[in-house]
């Protein structure tokens, strides 16, 4: 028997379950997989042989199309920080055993760049072992900050969720003619693609005023001259910052109110910069001021799902199992961008080494020269993520979801 496993790993997205439907619906069709198994939460479910069989639940139409349009990942998720075999030998002998159980033949981990860190250990070690097994990374992340490709799949539904929420908040903040600043505070730790795609509201209104992204040290100085010149143009001003804000020494803008407690991989967990910056905004100004923390909805948010997004998900899964296939192993498969008008992608694939442990930053020429908004060509860049309605089949009023 020659079967396949998959694993999601790392945070959510809108997307990652189409990723998973591009490989399902590959590997049901092209007449060599026997089985299709899902990891239960990740590695973790290679590690405690915790595999449910996927493949008839998935062998209709209609559970893939539901599949496709169920956010977050289905399958269930982890954080773990895959050590070197010699470290942790226990834990790779057990995911070999796991996979060697099911006549595994190929394993495909959808992730972000620590989980292509996973599938790099993964095959090395199955290489060294003279392994029979090819192990493939398929991208995802919300952050958009994975090298080597143009976008990662999920940041285009995340975005569009972004934009149309600054456009609905607002034809909230301008109904008043006194002086009101509406913080509202985007996820990204280190960079600021999340951010910057509140910028796409602007097609229909002036707002988000101002966007601040970590890239750009932040100043507290010039953000309350940024927000006096721009309250003597409207008395509403709405901002974007990204969590990750941090001043020119490197601390945090939120950092004064977090408990200092780090995740699995050494990162701080971040909320907060909006509240912060909410307080120094009545004392130094004097206006009304209030913070919004966007948190989980933006990236799970599959009512505003980008079509574009699930469609590059679904083939960046097909373009993993085929490479699969055909024998690689320890590569990513990657989109990238060959025009922007007309949009035009390609898939391909590169080393997981490229991508593991690594970050994309926004390039500084797409962050205007103040630092506190972004470029036409940062707007170029995000108009064909966010293209695409909603497709999910609805009843009784609300989106139907898949369960395994």
């Amino acid at each position: 028997m020659k079967s396949l496993v998959i694993a999601q790993s790392g945070g959510p997205t809108a997307a990652i379950n189409a990723t998973l439907t591009g490989i399902v619906e590959r590997a049901l069709t092209c007449g060599e997989v026997d089985k299709i198994y899902g990891a239960r939460y990740g590695v973790k479910g290679l590690i405690k042989n915790e595999l449910v069989e996927i493949g008839e639940i998935l062998s209709n139409p209609d559970s893939l199309n539901r599949l496709i349009h169920t956010p977050s990942a289905s399958l269930g998720s982890c954080r773990v920080k895959l050590g070197a075999p010699e470290k942790c030998p226990a834990d790779y002998e057990a995911m070999f055993n796991s996979l060697s159980s099911c006549g595994a033949k190929w394993f495909i981990c959808i992730g972000g760049n620590d989980s292509m860190d996973t599938v790099a250990k993964l095959s090395d070690y199955s290489k060294a072992k003279g392994l029979d097994i090819s192990i493939m990374g398929a991208p995802k992340t919300v952050d958009n900050d994975l090298c080597g490709m143009d976008h990662s799949p999920g940041f285009g539904s995340a975005a569009k969720y972004i934009a149309t929420t600054f456009s609905e908040l607002w034809c909230d903040c301008r109904v008043y003619d006194i002086p009101a600043v509406t913080i509202v505070e985007v996820m990204g730790r280190h960079v600021g693609w999340l951010t910057a795609s509140a910028v796409m509201s602007k097609e229909g209104s002036p707002a988000p005023q101002l966007i601040y992204m970590p890239e750009i040290p932040f100043d507290n100085a010039r953000f309350i001259k940024d927000i006096k010149a721009e309250l003597e143009k409207n008395p509403a001003v709405l901002i974007a910052v990204s969590e990750g804000i941090r001043y020119e020494n490197g601390s945090f803008v939120g950092e004064a109110s977090q408990s200092g407690i780090t995740d699995i991989f050494g990162h701080k967990y971040l909320t907060g910069a909006a509240r912060v910056l909410e307080e120094l905004l009545r004392a130094e100004v004097g206006c009304k001021a209030r913070s919004i923390v966007l948190s989980l909805m933006q990236r799970c948010a599959g009512h505003l799902a980008s079509s574009n997004d699930l469609t590059e998900a679904r083939l960046l899964g097909a373009t993993a199992f085929d490479r699969a296939l055909k024998g690689h192993s320890g590569e990513v498969a990657v989109i990238n961008r060959i025009s922007d008008d007309p949009y035009r992608v390609s898939y391909s694939a590169i080393s997981a080494n490229e991508i593991a442990n690594k970050e994309r930053a926004i390039p500084r020429k797409w962050i205007n020269e103040r630092g506190n908004g972004v470029t036409d060509e940062m707007i170029c860049y995000l108009k064909p993520l966010i293209y695409g309605g909603f497709g999910s089949e609805i009843r009784n009023g609300l989106p139907v979801h898949i369960e395994f």
